[in-house]
């Protein structure tokens, strides 16, 4: 993890480290999981950082995030919400608890900046 505020980084090549799903998680496929923080607040409530998955269905309950998709292309339906179709250079705010489905079309890589409370 990286401890200081200023960086700069090319996300579409950057090393990601595995991070696997839950099985409870995986609706169809066999999608896998990446990522990398690039920083975190020193309270842990603000992070930063590059996270991918590849191809599937799964489930999530969101933190409160904005990222932006670098690469790849999923399909996000907020349960009692919107679905979102993102791709490379969109923007996405999902609130803290929304229950999401992704449909994952084309590995997705996306750098995202999540906030607690």
């Amino acid at each position: 993890m990286t401890t200081y505020n200023s960086f700069a980084v090319h996300i579409p090549d950057a090393g990601l480290e595995p991070d696997p799903l839950d099985p409870a998680q995986i609706v169809r496929g066999t999608p896998e999981v990446s990522g990398k923080v690039l920083w975190e607040s020193e309270d842990g409530k603000n992070i930063r950082g590059i996270w991918q998955i590849t191809p599937g269905v799964v489930t999530d309950t969101e933190a409160n995030e904005l990222f932006v998709v670098v690469s790849g292309r999923a399909t996000i339906a907020v349960e009692c919400g919107p679905t979102f179709d993102v791709g490379p250079g969109d923007a996405c705010v999902l609130r803290e608890g929304d229950r999401t489905t992704w449909t994952v079309h084309e590995t997705l890589r996306k750098a995202y900046q999540i906030t607690t409370a």
